[in-house]
């Protein structure tokens, strides 16, 4: 919540204005996996208008040295992971399951791996699918409009914009297994697909 509240009012520094639909998506019973777009590190002031109570990030190891961004994020209880090591992601990944699940804490998740500011989605990675089914939590997609009309990711210049965030239905997986992750990561990916394109005005 500190955080949060340090970090709402740069937007008006950026000239940036959040247009934001179905938080009461985020009104679950227990914990849930979130997981949503990433285009830049202008998403952090976008994730500040929507962000739960009770709910932490993944994020890659490399972002803990980042300055003061780093700082935040570590404050923030962001959970670093080092996709280097595949068995060491995978064990704090099991370490997340039963945490969120005892806890009962939200987890959110970029599923494309890394920012991407092509105004479409990258294919996403799995990671975040078998956990959600290894806890039997919903996952509740999240989708930030493209920030290619005012932002170019070369020259890191952007002018004043709006962005449009919205949170979609919870998608369950109670009773799922790790042979439906493949169907549920298509799931959660074509209607975040589709959600970014009508957001951004673009055709699909």
């Amino acid at each position: 919540r500190i955080v949060r509240a340090v970090v709402r009012p740069f937007k008006y520094f950026f000239g940036l204005r959040f247009e934001v639909k179905g938080l009461e998506n985020f009104k679950v019973e227990g914990p849930a996996l979130i997981v949503s777009n990433h285009q830049s590190i202008l998403d952090m002031m976008g994730l500040m208008e929507v962000l739960p109570d009770n709910c932490v990030q993944v994020g890659k190891k490399e972002l803990m040295y980042m300055g003061s961004v780093g700082l935040i994020m570590y404050l923030g209880g962001v959970i670093f992971i080092n996709r280097k090591s595949t068995s060491s992601a995978k064990m704090v990944m099991s370490e997340v399951a039963k945490t969120m699940v005892a806890e009962n804490v939200k987890v959110w998740v970029y599923p494309e791996g890394t920012r991407n500011c092509t105004g479409d989605l990258l294919p996403f990675k799995k990671g975040a699918f078998h956990l959600a089914v290894q806890a039997q939590v919903p996952v509740i997609p999240v989708v930030y409009s493209s920030f290619t009309t005012f932002y170019n990711p070369k020259t890191k210049l952007f002018t004043s914009g709006k962005v449009k965030v919205e949170v979609l239905p919870p998608i369950e997986t109670k009773g799922l297994t790790s042979d439906d992750v493949t169907d549920l990561s298509d799931r959660c990916f074509s209607a975040m697909r589709e959600t970014l394109f009508r957001l951004s005005g673009h055709p699909s």
